[in-house]
């Protein structure tokens, strides 16, 4: 077996702690009266609707009968905002036949007062649509949404033959003008499309366009070109959002339920540990350095830890995906142990013993986590928000089997960095130190 250097155990020992201190604790800062956040813990967590509670509006056209499109393009719109805001525990019905859509959300993290008011102020605003140079938000604004007449999708042949779902975009007089400027400006470049702040799209600029009409082409299908048409509707509306009617929601769970299912998993991880120490020894207790490393890895990506992992938001479907994934990690390491346990009683050497009980258990483990993931994948793909089975299964429905499957592929995944890679990393470089190379120590007979 090729020898691990001795310090690696205490270099992933100490990342480990780190990762683990930050991630609940978080690093922050004061700039006076003002608190900057550089690394956000687990009290950044935004908790779901089921476990703290939130906001249902209920939101109409302020003095204006809308269409049918026109609900989908504020629904969209709504959509987008609350996505944007990492938020994923939402539920939206539109009332087609009173011009009337309703939309609960769960509080924010930081949230004290728990005002309505303030919650559903973001939420209602009316959007703002941009058309800008290049692709940054900095970009000079060639049109807004007041210029645009209407967009819708398309199915159209191209210059090869083929067919493909495309976006029409209909300007107005005064757009038309403006847009012919800047598609000159930036042919062979890009316009790239903003709703708030949020790029919604980023085309590139082939031909001067003097018409008004644009066709927005690229890797469409018939549900992604129909959303990005209704979303662009919707920053084109012509006329603002008013609320009619609000309500807080009392949480299912509560947070003092929260708080005893914290104590809950501390005592859990006690007897964890015990377990391990007692059945495993040696490995055993490196098995559980690499399960609190796991579980500082679910956190950071759930909490918005790491800035290409915005935050999530946790529902009570959320912990129990966790859970489980807690569970596979443990059991990666169990059947780790016992192949190396089932070496040592051949008699072999102990670095011997250590190659092939690693070797042995990884393709097992490997199998049943990547069936795991792709079923995570799955769960993601199908179940997350404003996709086609919201229809079939309602929104609250998939929401909920989203954050399950969000959290154990998240679980997963860290359990293949940490149990399986961190784990036996450790292993390695502790059996090279001789004190700690009794076969007893890793399960086997005492040395001779």
């Amino acid at each position: 077996m090729k020898r691990i250097g001795k310090p690696v155990f205490f270099i992933v020992f100490v990342i480990i702690l780190l990762l683990a201190f930050t991630s609940v604790f978080g690093i922050y800062g004061e700039n006076g009266d003002f608190k900057i956040t550089y690394i956000k813990g687990i009290n950044d967590i935004r908790w779901g609707i089921d476990i703290n509670g939130g906001v249902e509006a209920v939101f109409a056209p302020d003095n204006k009968d809308a269409t049918d499109d026109e609900m989908e393009s504020v629904k969209a719109i709504l959509e987008l905002r609350l996505v944007a805001q990492n938020v994923t525990d939402y539920e939206i019905y539109p009332d087609f036949a009173n011009d009337r859509i309703t939309v609960r959300f769960p509080w924010k993290s930081d949230e004290k007062d728990y005002d309505p008011d303030k919650a559903i102020e973001e939420l209602s605003a009316t959007a703002k649509l941009s058309f800008r140079s290049g692709s940054s938000y900095d970009g000079d604004v060639i049109i807004e949404g007041k210029d645009v007449k209407k967009a819708y999708s398309n199915y159209q042949q191209t210059a090869k033959g083929n067919y493909q779902h495309v976006v029409v975009l209909e300007l107005n007089d005064e757009g038309a003008d403006k847009f012919a400027a800047g598609t000159k400006a930036n042919k062979d470049g890009t316009i790239s499309i903003w709703m708030d702040e949020e790029c919604i799209s980023n085309p590139s600029v082939s031909e001067t366009i003097t018409t008004g009409t644009a066709i927005i082409s690229g890797s469409f299908d018939a549900s992604s070109a129909a959303k990005l048409a209704n979303t662009i509707n919707a920053g084109a509306l012509p006329f603002g959002l008013k609320v009619e009617s609000y309500s807080t929601i009392s949480p299912s769970l509560g947070s003092s339920a929260l708080e005893a299912m914290g104590y809950a998993s501390i005592a859990a991880l006690i007897c964890i540990f015990l377990f391990m120490l007692f059945m495993y020894k040696l490995p055993g207790f490196i098995a559980f350095i690499a399960l609190i490393g796991q579980m500082a890895i679910s956190i950071m990506a759930i909490s918005g830890y790491f800035p290409v992992f915005p935050s999530f938001t946790m529902t009570i479907p959320g912990i129990a995906g966790l859970i489980l994934s807690i569970g596979m990690g443990v059991d990666a390491n169990i059947i780790t142990a016992e192949r190396i346990k089932d070496e040592l009683w051949t008699g072999k050497t102990l670095d011997g013993c250590i190659r092939n009980g690693t070797k042995g258990s990884f393709s097992a483990i490997f199998d049943g986590n990547i069936t795991v993931i792709i079923v995570a994948v799955i769960l993601i793909l199908v179940f997350g928000p404003a996709n086609i089975f919201s229809a079939i299964f309602g929104v609250s429905t998939t929401g909920l089997i989203y954050a399950f499957g969000y959290t154990l592929l998240v679980g997963v995944i860290a359990n293949f960095i940490m149990g399986v890679g961190a784990s036996r990393l450790m292993l390695k470089s502790v059996s090279g130190y001789k004190f700690l190379r009794n076969k007893r120590l890793y399960g086997g007979k005492k040395s001779s």
